[in-house]
């Protein structure tokens, strides 16, 4: 079956993606939607208690939690369940696929999360920008409550997932380890190519395990690894920073500063996703060609660039003017299509990074810090973002241009490329001990031996 079952286990483990877009974009929908969060509120008035017990019995029920809610309790619990299910969903998704992808397609399934993510948003987006058109509580309700067929799609379906071989490496499971890798990675006529690749993968475990960090102190202090979690954190956090999730979760309130009424707003918001998807996938499509770096340096200085812009128009032309200019207007909304467009690499690689620096033994602890620097700034641009929009409006796009800016020249000095590399030959990279039985020595696009003298197996002492 080989690259046809990776690819079929890497999309639908991608469903969580669609869940996390589809999670952070409804909430932009539903906060537009005045009417029914009014008939909401009403609701809560009139109850008179707020602490019925529940029993949430995984990610499904706790959707229907939100979108059944008839006391404020209820809602925050049941975004609260979100929460917490869509921050696992982020962290563990891209390191699954990064796991078991071959290097050359690696990026590309890896950076599926972001992909689903982008279809969860668009179906976010319209599915909101068609609700606002009930009078009923259906307006809010049926939004939050869609995202429970995705979620028990997932629940079942994850259950016939084949296990990471790697992880089964880690725990003794050899064997299983080989048959599974034979599966995922077996084209017909690549048996050494497997040979070498299940002995890298087995050295590489072998000498992680004899120098496993015993606590988060080492995890700090060890320069490999402290390196490691400041390039996961800081490219996560830089996506954050970006000001994309401003835009996502607060476009409808930005257009309408623009004069651009609530259905309009969401219908642009739901085109902006939609071109979002057409973009996304032809990242995808070259990530595992041009590499990790660049792309992001150019969507970087892109992005810096669209926010400067829409600063400047909007102190050069504002909206609230007496006769606001409409090409000014229209150059705003069209400087945030172009932003969507920058954005996309960071997007992607934003998760496929932190999924293939870190060793096996702390992969998916350095992927889970790196995914909570992001939720945490997350959560400070969601708290503050509607202060800062009130108080200084699109002087607030500075703050962005200025981090945009930023980062394009960190990624250039500190951040190694990782395209077509394995797992193990990216740990060499941070100066980890060198394990490996010659799969550099591989033809990248056969997977067969490159015929060269005394290249057979590699073991060179620790850097």
């Amino acid at each position: 079956m080989g690259k046809a079952l990776v690819v079929s286990c890497a999309v639908f483990s991608a469903i969580g993606g669609f869940l996390f877009g589809y999670d952070s974009g409804i909430i932009s929908s539903t906060i537009s939607s005045s009417p029914a969060m009014l008939r909401l509120a009403g609701l809560f008035r009139r109850s008179k208690k707020a602490n019925d017990l529940f029993r949430v019995f995984g990610r499904h029920l706790r959707v229907c939690l939100a979108g059944g809610a008839v006391t404020i309790a209820m809602l925050i619990a049941g975004r609260l369940f979100a929460g917490i299910a869509v921050g696992q969903l982020s962290s563990i998704v891209p390191i699954y696929c990064a796991e078991i992808a071959p290097p050359e397609i690696r990026g590309m399934l890896s950076g599926l999360i972001q992909w689903m993510l982008s279809w969860g948003f668009f179906a976010a987006q319209w599915i909101g920008y068609g609700s606002t058109f009930s009078t009923s509580s259906f307006q809010w309700r049926f939004p939050l409550s869609f995202q429970c067929l995705p979620a028990v799609v997932l629940a079942i379906g994850i259950m016939f997932l084949p296990e990471s071989p790697r992880w089964l490496m880690e725990k003794d499971r050899h064997e299983e380890a080989r048959t599974t890798l034979r599966r995922l990675h077996y084209n017909g006529h690549n048996e050494e190519f497997l040979n070498l690749e299940f002995i890298e993968i087995q050295g590489s475990i072998h000498t992680e395990s004899l120098n496993k960090p015993r606590s988060w102190a080492e995890i700090v202090t060890s320069p490999s690894l402290r390196r490691r979690l400041i390039l996961g954190c800081g490219i996560q956090a830089f996506g954050q920073l970006s000001g994309i999730n401003v835009i996502n979760y607060y476009g409808p309130r930005i257009y309408r500063s623009l004069g651009i009424n609530t259905s309009g707003a969401l219908m642009i918001t739901g085109i902006n996703g939609t071109t979002g998807i057409i973009e996304n996938t032809l990242i995808l499509l070259i990530i595992d060609r041009i590499g990790r770096i660049w792309p992001i340096t150019i969507g970087a200085f892109g992005m810096a660039a669209c926010m400067l812009v829409n600063a400047v128009l909007n102190k050069r032309f504002p909206a609230d003017a007496a006769n606001p200019n409409d090409d000014a207007l229209r150059a705003q909304v069209a400087m945030n299509f172009v932003f969507q467009l920058a954005f996309q690499s960071l997007g992607c690689i934003s998760w496929i990074y932190p999924a293939e620096i870190f060793p096996t033994e702390i992969r998916a602890l350095g992927a889970s810090i790196s995914a909570l620097t992001n939720w945490c700034l997350n959560l400070l641009f969601a708290q503050c973002s509607p202060i800062a929009l009130g108080s200084i409006g699109f002087n607030y796009f500075y703050f962005f241009f200025a981090f945009n800016f930023i980062s394009g020249f960190c990624y250039i000095m500190f951040y190694p490329e990782t395209k077509k590399r394995t797992l193990e030959e990216i740990n060499i990279l941070f100066g980890d001990a060198k394990v490996a039985p010659g799969l550099e020595h591989l033809d990248k696009a056969t997977n067969e031996p490159i015929a060269k003298e005394n290249k057979g197996i590699l073991h060179i002492e620790a850097a």
